[in-house]
């Protein structure tokens, strides 16, 4: 069956394996080495949940050999052993370069300092929590052991592994080279799947007790609102919960399986119209209460199972038994499908323990959960919390019921692009928090900025009358900012589909902690929440509150060498340094380097369900050659090299200021035609552009935004080739510090002769370096005193006059 039925080829090809008596090595790729010692001589050839393909291309490698000792060399690393039990004396392994003041040496059984993986939740936490290991360390090197873990047989079923004494590890020896090291995890473990489309916009859940009628009210008021949504959950209240008979049963009620007809007295019904809407449904199950003699599908689970029912006695929840393991989906779970579902959210929180120990129940649930939703060549996905390496096959992670608190948020950010580093892209957080800490709108909003720039954006919170998500319900200004973002992030969607396509085809997340970039920058270690955010993107999650004074929140962050841009404000940055960011509620600091491409959907009302736009809006940075492939698909297929893509490649090239977008190749959606148009962010020194399609030839006016220019290039075929002609060399524009502090001033909360005093500084002709020591010796805040830097040294071609001077900058707080 489909569920069985996963790709993996666990043996190794011979000739990567060196090994005699209780030693086993295999060289899987020049850096990935897997080490086994067995009491018994016997080693593991099945494949476990974090090794499913070990049987790789044979990398070259020498050995060298004697009676004592054995050295495997490759490109890599040079490791020795001594042909005993593995120990710290016995078996170690030099990494090939320089990761520090001394040689890099991985000694088998030595504790050393990892840059961190992942956990399996977030519950209750209220600010940091310990992380698992990932596959990287500023050492060069890092191991996972996998002695323990749970293993499939040859039927695909789940099985523990030989009694006795062994060690079952692996070894990844990549330097610095961080991308290469999880490429590599992922040719062993297996990639990450590609999303469906649909995944990547809104969520909307709330643990509430929704009438049907309510709950489609809800999603009519979102649509009024012009807020689109992609999937509409319920949380638990949608089955029976707090009827005589749950009471009866002596159980929790969090167990369901019978919709709760008084809330939703036409189930069928309620679901075809939110799938009307455009929307995918989910919903929560926590499955470990089993099947109660009072739920609905009880006598047909049981004439499955052949259960005896005379005495009413529930059937028990057991997912090391094949049999209801099949009756679970095949009976249980298949009949709300048929009835519209379109994903489980996998609750569990009753830990690792099964009836057969050394299998974790929540391996086995996302497992086959995430095969069994492949019925009907859907793409899978599956809904659940994090259950150890080898989890990123079956996203979307769930990862718990956080506080509502400000050091809650504070780590969201750190633990999403740290997760990057044992190869888990896609966690899903409660954006907002779920329950406890304190009701702050402006927090409220942060959440959900860094939502928008988040694997998943899904607003959740508990069933506390007082936790509400909905923008309407929040004061006007909250209410505005709240809708764009949330809008924004459907707007989002062509990026964030390409680069879903990039993680599944590539093997490289959608975030990536700084240092994955550039891992010889100090700096880059330094600011752990700051992430990648796919090609083009740089993010700076705001998680503190504004200060009253400037009326700003402030983070520190390092911008890499290069120039880069704020894509909402269009101020234009230098790299190569930290710097103070300021920004107002309604601005988030997101950054796209020079050559970035970044495509946005610009329908002027959005849909819900994230369908593909013929209307796209291009958000490009000059000053360097850059290029992106737009990919797109219609939702058919499962794995990435059976989908026919569709593919627009574009590109801007630097020295003749021409930006290109190629004909659409491939797919079996039939040519149509596009609305384009293009924001060239930073720049603005053209009003009139050149634009070429196909045979024709037009001059358009371009119209001057937020420091950038916007070009409306019209509707053209899929099939026809269109260049936008800039000037040769086009350069960013240069800052205006005057007028961007005076801007600031006004909202500032401070002395009216403080600010004549300042704008007067601003204003003058001295140079930049002058003014900044005059402002300096005003004894300002930092609250107030940063932002008037940040404007000052943004841009280092800055100067008092305007012109193009060369003045150089300071660094800030480096």
């Amino acid at each position: 069956m489909h569920r069985y039925s996963f790709p993996h080829t666990p043996v190794a090809n011979p000739e990567a394996i060196i090994g005699a008596g209780n030693y086993r090595f295999t060289v899987l790729t020049d850096g990935l080495l897997r080490y086994e010692w067995a009491e018994d001589h016997q080693f593991e050839n099945r494949a476990s949940v974090l090794a499913i393909n070990r049987r790789l291309p044979v990398p070259e490698f020498r050995v060298k050999e004697d009676e004592h000792s054995l050295q495997i060399i490759t490109a890599r690393f040079h490791l020795t052993y001594d042909k005993q039990e593995f120990s710290p004396n016995g078996l170690s392994a030099v990494v090939k370069g320089r990761y520090g003041p001394h040689v890099s040496v991985w000694r088998y059984g030595i504790q050393v300092s990892n840059l961190g993986g992942t956990t399996r939740t977030l519950d209750e936490i209220d600010g940091r929590v310990s992380l698992e290991p990932g596959v990287i360390s500023r050492q060069g090197f890092a191991t996972l052991d996998d002695s323990t873990s749970m293993l499939f047989d040859d039927r695909k079923w789940v099985t523990t592994r030989l009694p006795g004494k062994r060690v079952d590890g692996y070894l990844f020896a990549y330097g610095h080279e961080y991308r290469r090291a999880i490429q590599a995890f992922y040719l062993l473990s297996g990639p990450q799947p590609l999303l469906p489309r649909w995944a990547l916009g809104n969520w909307w859940s709330r643990y509430y007790a929704y009438t049907a009628d309510e709950y489609l009210s809800l999603m009519n008021r979102f649509r009024k609102k012009r807020i689109p949504l992609s999937v509409a959950v319920l949380d638990m209240d949608w089955h029976i919960v707090h009827d005589d008979c749950v009471k009866e049963a002596g159980v929790t009620g969090w167990t369901g399986y019978t919709w709760n007809k008084e809330l939703f007295p036409d189930p069928k019904a309620f679901l075809t119209n939110l799938r009307s809407q455009g929307l995918r449904i989910a919903l929560n199950d926590h499955p470990a209460d089993g099947i109660q003699s009072y739920e609905d599908p009880y006598k047909e689970m049981a004439i499955t199972l052949n259960h005896d029912t005379s005495m009413g006695d529930p059937i028990p929840f057991d997912m090391t038994n094949q049999t209801f393991l099949d009756a679970f989906f095949d009976v249980l779970h298949r009949r709300f499908e048929k009835e519209g579902l379109n994903l489980w959210w996998v609750d569990w929180q009753q830990g690792t323990h099964s009836r057969i120990p050394g299998i974790d129940p929540l391996w086995i649930l996302n497992h086959f959960h995430f095969w069994d939703s492949s019925l009907d060549n859907k793409r899978p996905l599956t809904f659940s919390r994090y259950a150890g390496p080898g989890s990123h096959r079956y996203p979307i992670g769930f990862s718990g019921d956080t506080v509502v608190s400000w050091d809650s948020l504070h780590f969201q950010p750190e633990f999403t692009a740290t997760a990057s580093n044992i190869g888990f892209g896609w966690w899903s957080h409660d954006i907002g928090g779920h329950f406890h800490g304190e009701k702050n709108d402006e927090m409220l909003i942060r959440w959900v900025q860094f939502g928008t720039f988040s694997p998943v954006l899904r607003l959740h919170s508990s069933n506390n009358i007082f936790s509400i998500k909905e923008p309407w319900n929040l004061d006007v200004p909250y209410e505005q900012i709240m809708t764009e973002y949330l809008q924004f992030r459907h707007r989002l969607v062509p990026y964030l589909y390409t680069m879903n396509v990039r993680a599944a085809v590539e093997g490289l997340p959608l975030i990536q902690p700084m240092y994955w970039g550039y891992p010889e920058d100090e700096e880059a270690y330094n600011v752990p929440n700051q992430y990648m955010f796919g090609s083009e993107l740089i993010v700076v999650p705001i998680t503190a509150p504004q200060d009253p004074k400037s009326r700003r929140a402030q983070v520190l962050a390092w911008l890499p060498p290069g120039r880069h841009v704020d894509i909402f404000t269009g101020m234009v940055y230098d790299g190569d340094r930290q710097i103070w960011i300021n920004r107002r509620l309604e601005e988030y600091p997101v950054f796209a380097p020079e050559g970035a491409i970044i495509p946005l959907d610009s329908a002027s009302v959005l849909e819900n369900g994230c369908e593909a736009s013929t209307m796209l809006e291009l958000l490009v940075v000059v000053g360097a050659d850059g290029a992106l492939e737009l990919v797109e698909d219609d939702g058919m297929g499962q794995h990435t090299e059976q989908i026919n893509f569709r593919r627009t490649c574009i590109s801007f090239h630097q020295q003749t200021g021409e930006l290109h977008i190629e004909p659409t190749s491939g797919g079996s959606i039939p040519p149509h035609t596009r609305d384009w148009s293009v924001r060239f962010l930073g720049y603005s020194s053209l009003e009139k552009i050149h634009v070429y399609a196909g045979d024709e030839s037009n001059i358009i006016e371009g119209e001057k935004l937020n420091n950038s220019l916007q070009v409306k290039l019209g509707t053209y075929p899929d099939n026809v080739r269109i260049v936008v002609r800039l000037e040769s060399h086009p350069t960013l524009n240069v800052n205006q510090p005057a007028h961007q502090i005076i801007e600031f001033l006004r909202g500032a909360q401070v002395e009216m002769d403080l600010k004549d005093h300042i704008r007067a500084i601003a204003e003058s002709a001295n140079p930049i370096l002058l003014q900044i020591g005059d402002i300096h010796a005003l004894g300002l805040d930092s609250a107030v005193l940063n932002p008037i830097l940040e404007f000052l040294l943004a841009d280092s071609r800055v100067s008092s006059t305007g012109d193009n001077q060369e003045t150089g900058f300071v660094v800030v707080d480096r």
